[in-house]
């Protein structure tokens, strides 16, 4: 392997000097994959970085869980055609789960021109390596004579990428990279998806203005051109250190599609929950039914969502909220049905480099259920706390539970609930 990515670099007239130098050094415009890139959002305008030529740094994230939880429920027996009652739970208990692992890898191929490749290399839904995505990130136009006006203020991504739709997706675990999130979970909801298309992000004195639109779906395609629309988003903001103690900033973000063949922004997380096999029955495995403990509210045609992120710092106490409608239909649907979604993050950091933490999350969402038309509520309680052991090693452990109320009695989810530790272990270069 090490043979091959020699000879594909020096091919392309890095040389094994640069390559070396690359592999241990920060990159242009960038947000680090170690602790450093904790509370960071969209990269800034800062040219920290000097420019020395085409190189590459490769990095990485490893995460590993241990999971000691409990569920339960009081849905009614519903039997499938070979006699199995698909509503009672599987049985769970304490081990480990599976360990996930991303290689990441950013080239600086010209002055402000950057690319991001990430690849799974171990996910809970694909045993094999697959490629998360990738894009081209401009923060300079050295081949259009390098105007001072979009140095100075403007961010271009172009590729098959994490679209910016609100601010959750910055702090969210992204299969091995768990070193942003204090958490061991990401939210009920969980807004995230890559989409092939590009975004502009224009950035001065703290104001915050980003438009983009996207293909809608995450893979793309051809077939079905009538069921395609183009989907936008957008997000004004403002984030600015007011002092040296105190930070504040304040999103509102909006996407938006027409119609699609599959919309993914609650199911584009292709990698899985943190919950191993919580409210699955006994026919359950961990790659099939990899999104435990969340719900997806199904708005795969026509889909607006909407999204305000606060966050506040103040010396070590930092809150970090989500405020956000979604509203749809799937295909075969006649009306819109709306969701809503609350969380609020309360973390105090402390010690030196505040390298120790301990964190609590409340979340809920509430909707109506495609189908039965039923409104039902989630909620989840999360606390814990972390310890960055170096800035590239993160130890978490957290109590989790987790309500179900308003489902049919023949639905799996009915009473349901589950709670218990998980202790979690990160590292990051």
């Amino acid at each position: 392997m090490k043979k091959y990515l020699m000879s594909a670099v020096l091919a392309a007239g890095i040389s094994a000097t640069g390559l070396a130098q690359g592999l241990q050094r920060d990159v242009q415009y960038w947000r680090s994959y170690d602790k450093r890139g904790v509370n960071i959002f969209e990269t800034g305008k800062a040219d920290t970085v000097a420019f020395e030529g085409v190189k590459v740094r490769i990095g990485g994230h490893f995460t590993q869980q241990l999971q000691s939880l409990s569920h339960e429920n009081t849905a009614s027996e519903v039997l499938n055609a070979n006699g199995v009652n698909v509503n009672e739970l599987i049985e769970i208990g304490s081990g480990s789960n599976l360990a996930t692992a991303n290689l990441n890898i950013d080239v600086e191929l010209m002055d402000g021109v950057r690319l991001n490749l990430i690849t799974y290399l171990s996910s809970r839904h694909h045993p094999e390596s697959w490629v998360k995505g990738g894009y081209l990130q401009f923060d300079k136009l050295p081949f259009l004579g390098n105007p001072e006006w979009f140095s100075k203020y403007l961010t271009l991504r172009v590729g098959h990428m994490e679209i910016n739709y609100g601010d959750s997706h910055f702090r969210r675990t992204d299969n091995g990279n768990a070193m942003y999130n204090p958490f061991v979970g990401n939210y009920i909801m969980d807004a995230f998806a890559t989409e092939v298309g590009g975004d502009l992000t224009f950035q001065s004195n703290g104001f915050l203005i980003v438009g983009g639109l996207t293909g809608g779906e995450i893979q793309g395609g051809v077939t079905s051109p009538d069921k395609r629309k183009i989907s936008l988003l957008g997000k004004v903001g403002y984030d600015k250190q007011l002092s040296d103690d105190f930070r504040v900033r304040l999103t509102g973000s909006i996407y938006t599609t027409s119609g699609s063949a599959r919309n993914t922004l609650y199911g584009g997380d292709r990698a899985g929950s943190r919950y191993y096999l919580v409210m699955e029955n006994t026919l359950a495995s961990t790659s099939a039914n990899f999104t435990s403990g969340r719900i997806n509210p199904g708005q795969t045609d026509n889909i607006t969502a909407t999204v305000i992120n606060p966050f506040i710092k103040f010396k070590g106490l930092e809150l970090f909220g989500t405020i956000e409608q979604s509203k749809g239909k799937a295909a075969n649907e006649t009306e819109d049905r709306k969701w809503n979604q609350l969380g609020a993050d309360l973390v105090y950091r402390f010690g030196s480099d505040e390298k120790f933490y301990i964190a609590g999350r409340y979340n809920q969402v509430e909707g109506k259920l495609a189908g039965s038309g039923l409104d039902i509520t989630i909620d989840r309680t999360q606390i814990g706390g972390g310890w960055f052991i170096s800035r590239n090693i993160l130890a978490k452990l957290e109590y989790v539970t987790q309500n179900y109320k308003g489902f049919a009695a023949s639905d799996i989810r009915n009473g349901g609930k589950f709670n218990g530790l998980m202790i979690e272990g990160v590292i990051g270069f």
